[in-house]
């Protein structure tokens, strides 16, 4: 029987990645929506749940993709409300590829360091990465501080991640370069999870903090987020730091991907979120 995957996007145009990264991960064929709005959800999952049954059923699985992280937290929600007893489908979530990315960067850095104990800054935290990396981070033990530009932000995710996961991360607004250092002061790593093509913390700075071991960076786009280091770095020692650029993150990003795509299919009632995902990057 086939694997048939149910790719579910809130763009106009489903992602091209995700699609091509499922028949990587040996999907045999990728039924792809693109403009699902939360209410179309239901009847798209109904399609999945109720075309296959008994142990047939782990051959059919749902995808939720899409550039908008609220948008694709929605759906998870409304698909797994779809379900009823036994009869459901293994689902995965990865808008903007937020959970697999997040995933990565705490697995290049929690393989360089332990930070148990240690200091953490993510830098842009309050966007869907620096959230769940934050989340991540915290629940390997370290002190978590999450900036942004501005507080009241920084505060709101702080509160989220309090709320949904039971976790305390300090919220710092960070505005200039002062603020950077105070937000490095006595931390181990410092990862960078800002949008593309913009500089957070200067090569001065980091280079200047006598405990860092690890800085991490999510973005590929020149400028980078962090000065100093290279988007292919994949623990490069710089200046007494090991330096993780973007795509050397991006790589391990894509093992998680497609590993969690094939675990869709050896039963029927999966979800994979951010945890889920981190776990499973962490068996590779």
């Amino acid at each position: 029987m086939q694997k048939l995957l149910i790719q579910l996007d809130s763009d106009k145009h489903p992602s091209a990645f995700d699609g091509i990264t499922a028949y990587d991960a040996g999907v045999d064929h990728v039924l792809a929506y693109g403009g699902v709005g939360v209410d179309d959800v239901r009847n798209l999952v109904y399609g999945a749940m109720f075309t296959r049954g008994g142990d047939a059923l782990k051959n059919s699985a749902i995808f939720i993709g899409g550039s908008s992280v609220q948008a694709g937290e929605r759906m998870l929600k409304a698909a797994t409300d779809a379900f009823f007893g036994p009869v459901r489908v293994s689902v995965m979530a990865d808008p903007n590829g937020a959970n697999t990315t997040a995933a990565a960067a705490v697995l290049k850095i929690i393989r360089a360091t332990s930070v148990a104990g240690k200091g953490a800054a993510i830098f842009a935290g309050t966007g869907p990465v620096g959230v769940r990396a934050a989340t991540l981070l915290a629940k390997e033990g370290a002190r978590v501080v999450l900036t942004s530009r501005s507080l009241a932000r920084a505060q709101q995710a702080a509160q989220d991640i309090k709320e949904r996961f039971g976790l305390d991360v300090i919220p710092l607004e960070v505005s200039d370069e002062q603020a950077v250092a105070r937000a490095l002061d006595g931390a181990a790593v410092a990862l960078a999870a800002g949008a593309a093509g913009v500089q957070l913390v200067s090569k001065a700075v980091w280079v200047a903090q006598p405990v860092l071991e690890v800085v991490a960076d999510i973005n590929a786009v020149p400028p980078l987020g962090i000065e100093g280091i290279k988007a292919t770095d994949d623990g490069k020692p710089r200046d007494g730091k090991l330096a993780f650029g973007a795509l050397g993150i991006g790589g391990l990003k894509m093992k998680i991907h497609r590993a969690a795509v094939a675990r869709l299919f050896e039963q029927n009632d999966l979800v994979l979120d951010v945890e889920e995902i981190y776990a499973i990057g962490k068996a590779l």
